[in-house]
């Protein structure tokens, strides 16, 4: 590894720790190099707080370090237009920096380069494109933020070693251990939402709520998909304890229903998605749903915690940004026990879909893989 890739990969590292809490700005991170030695660093903490390169320059400051005398290393292009803080390049220019090495180009189509370029017409040297595909991969939600109109979708998964969820009569508590269930809390207490589909609900009862040991902050929306709504009501977790924050995604059929009507009566909203045309079964359109939950309820990131079908359309709508497994070293051995994908008629190994491994390590027993859907 060079030199340069070396302070860009700590610097990654740092930006991944203001993960959930940046949003809707990306994940940054700086640190500031001194005879190839790293002096001071910061990263993007929360949305509202100072960006990444006024954090390390802070940091500088606390610690007696003249930035003069430093090349500062930042994960994307500093801002150079007024958002809720200063731009970036006015405070790189008014600590005297002498040179900037960026990761990756902004993406944002109205601001892309006029960082770089403006540092360069004030006589800074710029270079650009270290770690660029590590750095670019740091800010995929922020990339899918900026180039559509939906939430970035992760999906949970937990299964055995032979790729089970469930077995062939429903049981699945557990198969991950307490490390992989805390590790899902964390996910949830930073996610807008968290979805599942009819069958999980009934046959979970789940609260999908952040039970995080502690934690004060605003709780996920419960999202269910399914044809069909509940019958009786009264028995669901969700509908007795926070109705307000429940939606269900059905037919418009189904919306029009007595039993919407009276779910409605309980404060929870029923939204009618349209059809799919074109698959062996008629599919709700997924991504409509997203999009409604990022314009109306402001959610950034959805987790998708449901079935194998569920997992299933997700996946054959293009969906899921990002799939977050965690393997337990179990087998089940059940020919019916249930997969973490279902609902695909496929014939050969090239419709298969592809993914790329991003991270892995082990939530105590369990093998925990983070992967992305190849580009």
């Amino acid at each position: 590894m060079t030199v340069d890739a070396r302070f860009m990969v700590r610097a990654i590292k740092l930006a991944e720790q203001g993960r959930g809490r940046t949003a809707p700005n990306p994940c940054v991170g700086a640190v500031l190099v001194s005879q190839n030695r790293i002096v001071a660093q910061g990263f993007h903490t929360a949305c509202g707080q100072p960006h990444a390169e006024v954090a390390a320059l802070l940091d500088a400051r606390a610690k007696g370090v003249d930035p003069r005398h430093c090349s500062l290393y930042v994960t994307l292009e500093p801002c150079n237009h007024q958002g809720r803080t200063p731009p970036c390049t006015r405070a790189i220019l008014d600590a005297g920096l002498p040179e900037v090495i960026i990761g990756c180009p902004d993406p944002n189509p109205n601001v892309a380069g006029g960082g770089a370029a403006f540092l360069r017409s004030q006589g800074l040297r710029v270079r650009q494109g270290v770690r660029e595909g590590a750095c670019r991969d740091l800010i995929a939600d922020f990339l899918i933020w900026q180039t559509t109109e939906r939430p970035f979708s992760i999906l949970k998964l937990a299964t055995t070693l032979d790729g089970k969820i469930a077995t062939s009569h429903g049981h699945s508590a557990w198969i991950s251990g307490e490390a992989s269930r805390r590790e899902v809390h964390r996910l949830r207490s930073w996610c807008g939402a968290v979805i599942i589909g009819g069958g999980t609900l009934r046959a979970d009862n789940p609260q999908l709520t952040c039970r995080l040991a502690g934690y004060s902050g605003p709780q996920p929306l419960a999202v269910v998909v399914s044809r069909f709504l509940p019958e009786a009501p009264q028995t669901c977790v969700l509908l007795n304890e926070r109705p307000e924050q429940t939606i269900f995604w059905t037919t418009e059929a189904e919306s029009r229903s007595t039993r919407a009507a009276r779910l409605a009566d309980l404060g929870v909203s029923v939204w009618s998605l349209p059809l799919l045309s074109g698959w062996t079964t008629d599919r709700l359109d997924l991504g409509e749903g997203l999009r409604i939950l990022r314009r109306d309820r402001g959610c950034l990131y959805t987790l998708i915690e449901g079935g194998g079908h569920l997992a299933g359309s997700f996946f054959a709508q293009g969906l899921v940004d990002e799939l977050r497994l965690f393997q337990a070293m179990k087998i089940l051995g059940d020919e019916e026990g249930r997969s973490a994908f279902a609902g695909r008629d496929v014939t050969s190994m090239q419709e298969a879909w592809e993914l790329r491994l991003m991270e892995r390590r082990f939530f105590g027993p369990d093998l925990y893989l983070r992967l992305r859907p190849k580009e």
